[in-house]
Order: structure tokens, then C-alpha cells, then sequence
């Protein structure tokens, strides 16, 4: 009887030895990945939203290029590109083979299909002027596109790796807001809104048998406390951007979590509508930024964990300028301010702040900080939904706080028509001067300019580069740990 039972105890651990493996491998092929914002649509190309590039590109869409994480452009869906030696016309040769997870073809038509449907009347591109500065789009065969520009533009190739930029088909263009189809590694398996995206492995992949992940969901977590109690109980595997900063102190003492400090190329700033009341007056906006102290805020909102910036450049790129000094706190001086611009009791402002945590725990400090000087701001807590539609696109605001993510955006500046409403003929020289440089260093000399201007002219008040926080756990490799572009590159991730 002893016998019988040692040999069934000795039958199931080996049972259970021979399952392991399979069971760890079953666990192992998928990953949860934690957001703090949930995406309005699926479809980077009509909507500037982050939180769209950070599920969909490089995993379902792809562009001509990509980038890595020092952000050089690499190939993409084009393998190799020629350059006229006027850098005006761009010889596109793209990969064999490709298909959208729909079963349809890739070729030169989609390509042309995609540029010319972000400059139509009725797009809605959040990068549009990357496709109005191309003159002409021909496609000699279905393997090769050549664009023509109007001129010289020292950018186009990064801005093709961009989320705006994506290829998509005539056949789903329309539907992909909600059912994305593209030549990704990965494809749509459902949508649970308020909760989750989750993508399955594309099998029709070109090169699928390197992507080891083969399922990944994307859970929306917006309260930072919850997201650091998500990673802690092991509902998830990976947030590329924590929120709860002060937390990091925590997982980095713990031998279950790995934690990434890095850089992004997200301008943090408290956003002025330019044609809204006394906003309009540069004197009012130059006592905002004398009234605001970056150091109270970095401390309060980031635990200390931000670098200030004094205009819309990231610190990190070689053409940056520190121009923190410009606006160095002076209460005083911003009171002289508004004296002279004919408020001198100061004014109301709606302060509107969106769903995340710097937005929000930075709002209440600069509200107080507005208010030494006079400035009463009504703070107004807003849902993603309502600032997109209220502030980015109806312009129906006087302050907000966001943190622009976009490599390179300081090119916004050069629309008067951005949300903030900033309209300078000066600064569009500029911009269209580092845009045509010849070389870097002229290049970055005319980025040197346009972040003085930017500065002089008060257009916003400049708070700090938002840092990459990122908090996986432990055998999670193939992390970025820089952030050039907001995005998760599924396909190179993998356990250990």
C-alpha cells in the first residue's frame, strides 16, 4: 500500500514536471502592457491622439521607415531609398511580398493611395503639411514610388517613420478606426472599451517566425495608485509609462521588477490660447511664465524626476538651447507685467486638464502659483474624449497642461492654426530655413533661432521634458528605454 502510494505520488510529480515547461511557454508567449489613456480610434492618420501610435504602429501599420531607439530612420516597407542630388525626389524601392492581414497586396498604389488621402480637403491628418510639401507622387512599377518635393526638407525620411505616416489600403482606409487592417506583425482580436485592445500574432507575417509574443493586451489603467497595484499583483506585465513616479523607489528595490529611466521627446507646457482675451497680449504671457516656478513643480508633480526646458526643444538633441533663464521666477516682475498690459488686478482663466497624472498634479501647483500674481485659474478636469474635441480641436480654452510627445514638433509653432493660435511670419522663415538646410550645422543653427523666438514671443509657458518611466517586470527583454517616438515595439519583445 505504501508502495502504490510513493509510485502514484512519483507518476504525478513526473505528470507535472513534463507540463511545466509547456505551461511556462503557454505563459510566455503573451504579454499585458499597461496605458494610462485609452485611444479614441485605431487609426493614427485621422487622429493626433498618442495613445493610437502607442498600440497600433510598427504592430498593426508600418510605415516607408521606422526608427530605433536612438531615433535613426532604419527601412521600413521601403528596403532602400535613392536621393536626387537636389534632395528633392525620393526614389522608394519597397519590399516583395507584403501583404495587409486582410489578404490583400501591398504595392506602390497604396503608397500613393495613403499621401494623397492625408492632403484631401476632408482629412483630418494630424500631420498634414508632412503631405502638402510633396509635389508629385508617380509610381513607375508596383514595387517603386518616387516623390518629388517642393523643396528641400532635411526631415522627410524621419517624418515617414512617424505615426501620421503610416500605410494603409483603399480597400479598409474607412473602417480603420475600429478594425484596423495593416502590414504589421500583429492583427486586431477585440476591442472591450473602457478596459482593453487586444492583438494576436499576424501567422501571414513576413518574417512572423521571429516574433515570439503572440498575444498582447493593452490594458487601460488612467489612476496612478492603480497602476502601481496592476504591476505589484502581476495583472500586468509592463507600463511604459508609469505615472506614479514616486513609486519607482519601490520596484527598483525589488527583484521581481526591472525599472528604465529615460528620455522622450515630450515638451511638458502649460499651453496659452494666443487670440483668447488679455492671453493675446505677449506681455500677459511673459508674467504667466515670470509667475510659474518649474522647480516647485518638477518637485511636487514629478518627485524631482524632470529636467526643466525654457522653450519647445528637447534637452537631449544637439541644436537645443537652454533658455530656462529667460523666464526665471519673479513675481515682481510679472505683476510689472500685467500692470503695463492693463490688468493690474490680475484675471480670470479656466485652467482645463486632461486625464493624466503630471497634467493634474501640475495644474494645481501652477494654479496657486498663477494666483500670487492676480491670475485666478479655475481648474476644469477634462476627459481625453472632451480635450481633443474642446481644446485641440475647437480651440475652446484659455490654459491647459500637456506634454507634446512628437519628435521634432516644434514645427507646430509654424501653424496658426495649432491650438495654441500662435501666427508668426518671422517663425515660419525659420522653420522653413532649418527645414531646407543645407548641412546639420546650419540646420541647427535655424533650430537654435526658432527656439529663441518661441521663447521671446511667450507663446507658451515651457515646464519640463517629460521622462520615460517605465516599470516591467523581471525577463521582459527587447524594451526601449528611450522613447524618440511613443510606441511598443511588440514585435522585438520577449521573455527570458
Amino acid at each position: 500500500m505504501k508502495m502504490t502510494r510513493a509510485l502514484i505520488l512519483f507518476v504525478l510529480a513526473l505528470v507535472a514536471l513534463g507540463a511545466a515547461p509547456d505551461a511556462r511557454a503557454q505563459v510566455r508567449r503573451a504579454v499585458v502592457i499597461g496605458m494610462t489613456l485609452e485611444p479614441p480610434v485605431l487609426d493614427p492618420t485621422i487622429n493626433p491622439a498618442a495613445a493610437i501610435a502607442e498600440i497600433t504602429q510598427l504592430n498593426i501599420y508600418e510605415g516607408l521607415t521606422r526608427i530605433d531607439e536612438q531615433g535613426r530612420v532604419l527601412p521600413g516597407l521601403a528596403e532602400r531609398w535613392d536621393v536626387s542630388l537636389d534632395a528633392r525626389t525620393y526614389t522608394f524601392h519597397l519590399r516583395r511580398g507584403v501583404k495587409f492581414s486582410d489578404g490583400t497586396d501591398f504595392d506602390s498604389a497604396d503608397v500613393k493611395f495613403t499621401f494623397e488621402r492625408n492632403v484631401r480637403d476632408d482629412s483630418t491628418n494630424p500631420r498634414k503639411g508632412y503631405f502638402t510639401q510633396m509635389e508629385r507622387i508617380t509610381t513607375p512599377d508596383a514595387g517603386t514610388v518616387v516623390v518629388t518635393l517642393k523643396e528641400p526638407s532635411a526631415l522627410f525620411l524621419f517624418n515617414l517613420a512617424e505615426n501620421a505616416s503610416v500605410i494603409v489600403a483603399p480597400e479598409s482606409a474607412a473602417t480603420n478606426r475600429s478594425k484596423p487592417i495593416g502590414t504589421g506583425p500583429f492583427v486586431l482580436d477585440r476591442w472591450a472599451p473602457g478596459d482593453s485592445v487586444v492583438l494576436v500574432k499576424n501567422s501571414a507575417y513576413r518574417t512572423a517566425a521571429s516574433v515570439s509574443i503572440e498575444r498582447v493586451t493593452f490594458k487601460f489603467i488612467g489612476d496612478a495608485a492603480a497602476q502601481v497595484a496592476a504591476l505589484r499583483a502581476g495583472d500586468v506585465d509592463f507600463f511604459a509609462n508609469l505615472q506614479a513616479v514616486e513609486a519607482v523607489g519601490q520596484f527598483q528595490r525589488d527583484a521581481r521588477f526591472q525599472v528604465l529611466l529615460g528620455n522622450t521627446e515630450g515638451e511638458t507646457i502649460l499651453a496659452i490660447n494666443n487670440k483668447r482675451g488679455p492671453l493675446a497680449d505677449v506681455r500677459v504671457r511673459r508674467a504667466l511664465s515670470h509667475a510659474v516656478d518649474r522647480r516647485e513643480i518638477i518637485a511636487g508633480a514629478m518627485s524631482g524626476m524632470a529636467q526643466p526646458i525654457g522653450s519647445h526643444f528637447a534637452p537631449h538633441h544637439p541644436a537645443y538651447v537652454d533658455l530656462t533663464a529667460t523666464y526665471a521666477p519673479d513675481l515682481d516682475k510679472a505683476r510689472a507685467l500685467l500692470r503695463e498690459a492693463g490688468v493690474p488686478n490680475g484675471f480670470e482663466v479656466t485652467l482645463s486638464l486632461p486625464p493624466v497624472d503630471y497634467a493634474r498634479r501640475s495644474g494645481q501647483i501652477i494654479a496657486a502659483q498663477l494666483a500670487r500674481v492676480g491670475v485666478r485659474a479655475r481648474i476644469e478636469e477634462v476627459e481625453w474624449a472632451r480635450w481633443l474635441d474642446e481644446v485641440f480641436a475647437k480651440k475652446n480654452f484659455d490654459l491647459t497642461i500637456i506634454s507634446h510627445v512628437e519628435p521634432m514638433d516644434i514645427v507646430i509653432y509654424g501653424n496658426p492654426n495649432y491650438y495654441f493660435q500662435y501666427d508668426s511670419s518671422a517663425l515660419r522663415d525659420i522653420l522653413a530655413r532649418a527645414n531646407g538646410a543645407a548641412d546639420v550645422v546650419e540646420q541647427n543653427r535655424a533650430w537654435g533661432e526658432a527656439q529663441r523666438l518661441i521663447a521671446t514671443d511667450a507663446v507658451n509657458v515651457f515646464l519640463f521634458e517629460l521622462p520615460k518611466v517605465a516599470v516591467a517586470r523581471a525577463g521582459l527583454k527587447g524594451l526601449w528605454t528611450n522613447a524618440p517616438m511613443f510606441l511598443n515595439d511588440v514585435a522585438a519583445m520577449r521573455w527570458e
